[in-house]
């Protein structure tokens, strides 16, 4: 009984972390990171589908992402949908291959970005306190019903609050490392 809480708390706890670690690589630094484009989506015969299922994309240099579309008549309407997309950028396409420089960041808008940095660790510690407090409460349950004894259901909240310490340790190093990334020039 006491395993499966924790088992299941642990799980919960690293998709709240790995949730965070997505979001932050939606954060966009100065430096050229093709997963900026994993989001964009490409009319193709029809339906939308992800940029990297249409072209290759890759880093041309450090501030540049090169797409470089599998059909010729696909080229204008990836241009188009990373244009059309919320990230800001600017793509042109030389031939086949699109060029997408990123634009560099304003020391304001690097604060601004480190404000959103800051309240997705956040929301993630909270998300990771609110599994904290779901398993406390099976394990209360669990003693009231006395499938457990009281020394079990201590154990158990403590080693809950060693993972907890633990989780929001590595979100915290995420978010540090985001930092850092962000302030680079």
């Amino acid at each position: 009984m006491i395993n499966e809480v924790k088992k299941s708390a642990e799980q919960k706890m690293t998709k709240s972390l790995e949730a965070f670690k997505t979001d932050l690589t939606k954060v966009r630094t100065g430096r050229a990171h093709t997963g900026i484009l994993d989001h964009v989506m490409v009319d193709y015969y029809g339906s939308d589908v992800p940029v990297n299922q249409v072209a290759n994309v890759s880093l041309i240099d450090a501030r540049t992402i090169g797409v470089q579309a599998w059909e010729k008549n696909m080229v204008a309407k990836i241009e188009k949908a990373i244009r059309d997309s919320d990230l800001g950028l600017n793509p042109a396409s030389m031939g086949d291959i699109i060029r997408v420089p990123m634009p560099m960041l304003t020391e304001e808008r690097r604060r601004d970005l480190i404000k959103v940095v800051r309240s997705e660790a956040e929301g993630a510690r909270v998300a990771v306190r609110n599994i904290r407090r779901d398993a406390n409460n099976e394990f209360k349950n669990l003693l009231k019903d006395k499938s457990i004894t009281e020394d079990d259901e201590r154990r158990g909240q403590d080693d809950i609050q060693k993972m907890t310490d633990k989780f929001i340790a590595e979100i915290d190093k995420a978010l540090a490392a985001k930092e850092a990334d962000l302030m680079a020039v």
